[in-house]
């Protein structure tokens, strides 16, 4: 008997994958979470029935939420993740000998946990010792917090659920008296292409460009997710990842990607027109 995980990305359309081994079923205070195994696309990540992440495809999103900010200011010293359960965000920036400090803030002890055990190609340096793992709600970390962080990076799930109150005025206000003078905001920006998603995207990129001086949206390729056309927010109280950005100092750190290179930096902010008036006119 053939057994396939089944999302519905629309009321009218559906993405699959044929399933060889469940790994991973638990369903903690929060959501339910799934790790399977599959022959074409490796291991994956599903959380309340959405994908995550898959082991084909992961260093797409990990590259491009990663190394955009990081190559705008390699000089980054200490960084907040909000989110990010799985590692792979934390894991590129471990990358960075010249990163200080990074405060991981996860709601669910349970996603970390189970990746670890069963996704090691992400999770793997969540024991790096500059690493620090804080277990709690997002918001309420921002909002108490009294720290300053040169790169705030929200590697949140979509806008329900645990992921609802990382896409409010209120945290981005949070996010924006955390940061480093010349700090940068990286978050998920959903997708252009469905109408749903789109809505959330206008809703944050309305809210963080009310806030800070410059604001930005990127792409990237990302085949599990619906439509495959997904976006980041990049917003900055300093640095323009266009006009700032010098490809030669990030050149010479010598890192290996398998997605990101300073073309593609360039060539991400260069938007579809019907995403370009979306950004432009976000009501």
């Amino acid at each position: 008997m053939e057994l396939w995980y089944t999302q519905p990305q629309t009321d009218n359309i559906r993405f699959s994958i044929k399933v060889k081994e469940e790994l991973f079923s638990g369903k903690s205070p929060y959501q339910q979470i799934n790790i399977f195994d599959s022959d074409e696309m490796g291991r994956f990540l599903i959380i309340d029935g959405i994908v995550m992440l898959t082991s084909k495809d992961e260093f797409i999103y990990h590259d491009m939420i990663v190394h955009v900010p990081m190559a705008t200011n390699p000089d980054v010293k200490k960084v907040l993740v909000i989110g990010g359960g799985d590692g792979g965000t934390v894991r590129e920036l471990t990358r960075y000998a010249g990163i200080e400090k990074i405060d991981m803030v996860e709601i669910d002890r349970m996603v970390v946990e189970a990746c670890q055990k069963y996704l090691p190609l992400t999770a793997s340096k969540l024991n790096d010792k500059r690493v620090q793992l804080h277990f709690e709600n997002g918001m309420e970390f921002v909002r108490r917090s009294k720290e300053k962080y040169d790169l705030i990076i929200v590697d949140s799930t979509d806008p329900i659920g645990p992921g609802e109150g990382l896409f409010t005025m209120e945290f981005y206000k949070c996010c924006f008296n955390l940061l480093s003078e010349d700090g940068i905001l990286v978050n998920q920006c959903e997708s252009p292409f469905y109408e749903k998603n789109a809505k959330e995207m206008r809703k944050a990129v309305k809210k963080i460009k009310s806030l800070f001086p410059i604001s930005k949206v990127y792409q990237y390729n990302m085949p599990t997710y619906p439509s495959g056309h997904w976006l980041f927010g990049f917003a900055s109280k300093k640095y323009d990842p266009i006009k700032d950005f010098k490809p030669e100092k990030w050149e010479a750190l010598g890192l290996e990607t398998k997605y990101y290179n300073t073309d593609v930096h360039i060539g991400s902010f260069m938007l579809p027109t019907y995403v370009r008036k979306m950004v432009e006119n976000p009501e």
